[in-house]
């Protein structure tokens, strides 16, 4: 008995992925990644893989540090709004920002694109995205994937990863063990909500307040959805070039947990960071947020940058140079609070026990 079906045989493109679109999104592409490309890219978006030369001229004892993130449920509001040029600074952000952590200076980013259906213009546009936010970090979109899932994803649906790989000096690594009482610590201003939290963001604004992303909102003087899309303040020039002129000691990216749980990571044991949240005010979108949830303060700390989207524990001498460096590159910062030690901060603070690394006093002016 014949059991095969009569009739013509199936095809990739019936099973819902089509090789045509696909080569259609990498030649569009192309033009994009070349826009990053440094001098030692060798063979990039293309190939098997991609050839990058290690300026090892450059360095004494060089080590690579590398970093992978992603969008995350930002993503939502990207294809709800239907708008795909930004989210790629978003995923180069959260990437090149923590490569920096390090004092490593962002060398190249890989990206990986899975989505329901490639529809060509709109890959495009999000890698548009990307290689600006490359240009942005000064690293160079070498290459990465398009994969299309039919039956895993809807059409209209994506997520975007990627992984960057950077540089930095054995003797220069910048973190905890470089940290010091009577550092001061400084805050660098985010553009707003940056790529975090958005789940909280997604539940209260559309999902109990019900609103819409295509509303204008008076306070941000544009819609809903063009103030959440504003993409992340990428901080990695900004940060080398402070590195280069003024003794930092650790650098913070703040994301998912935010200021005290991420600043946390580079304090280390017997010290705490004593900050005052006088020092700065939330964007508005924060207060925005907070109400329309009735969002505590402690909860909104942890989801949230609040307006702080990287800490840098720098030494106390000659601080307005330090300000100065990011005032030049047109960087809002602020002097949050100093390094103590646990026993000065417990005394100070008048704290019962051993205080936490990280300890937020005041209240924020307008929030």
């Amino acid at each position: 008995m014949n059991r095969h079906p009569i009739g013509p045989g199936a095809t990739y493109a019936g099973s819902g992925v089509s090789i045509a679109a696909g080569e259609a999104a990498v030649d569009l592409m192309k033009p994009h990644a070349r826009r990053t490309h440094r001098t030692e890219v060798l063979e990039g978006i293309g190939g098997f893989a991609s050839l990058f030369r290690l300026p090892l001229n450059r360095f004494r004892d060089p080590l690579l540090a590398s970093s992978s993130d992603g969008v995350g449920t930002k993503t939502a509001i990207a294809q709800a709004m239907d708008v795909h040029d930004t989210i790629g600074i978003d995923l180069v952000a959260m990437v090149v920002d923590d490569v920096v952590a390090c004092g490593a200076e962002p060398l190249f980013l890989q990206d990986y694109i899975a989505c329901g259906k490639v529809e060509p213009q709109r890959i495009s546009s999000i890698v548009a995205g990307i290689a600006e936010g490359c240009v942005r970090a000064g690293c160079a979109l070498v290459g990465g994937e398009t994969a299309e899932h039919p039956g895993l994803m809807s059409p209209e649906d994506y997520d975007l990863a990627a992984t960057g790989v950077g540089v930095v000096e054995a003797d220069a690594v910048l973190g905890p063990d470089r940290v010091r009482a009577g550092d001061l610590v400084l805050g660098m201003a985010s553009s707003g909500v940056h790529a975090n939290g958005f789940s909280m963001v997604r539940h209260v604004l559309l999902d109990i307040a019900r609103l819409r992303l295509d509303g204008h909102v008076e306070e941000f003087s544009r819609t809903l959805g063009e103030e959440l899309l504003e993409p992340c303040r990428i901080y990695a020039l900004d940060c080398l070039a402070l590195a280069q002129e003024y003794d930092v000691h650790a650098y913070a990216h703040i994301t998912g947990g935010g200021l005290a749980n991420n600043l946390a990571r580079v304090i280390p044991d017997g010290l705490t960071a004593v900050l005052d949240r006088r020092t700065w005010s939330p964007p508005p979108v924060f207060g925005y947020i907070a109400g329309h949830g009735r969002v505590s303060r402690d909860e909104m700390e942890q989801a949230f940058n609040m307006g702080i989207g990287m800490v840098a524990v720098v030494a106390s001498d000659d601080i307005d140079r330090a300000l100065a460096v990011l005032t030049a590159r047109h960087l809002p910062t602020v002097v949050l609070g100093t390094v103590e030690t646990a026993e000065t901060a417990a005394v100070h603070l008048d704290h019962g026990g051993r205080p936490p690394r990280v300890v937020l006093s005041g209240d924020h002016p307008r929030f």
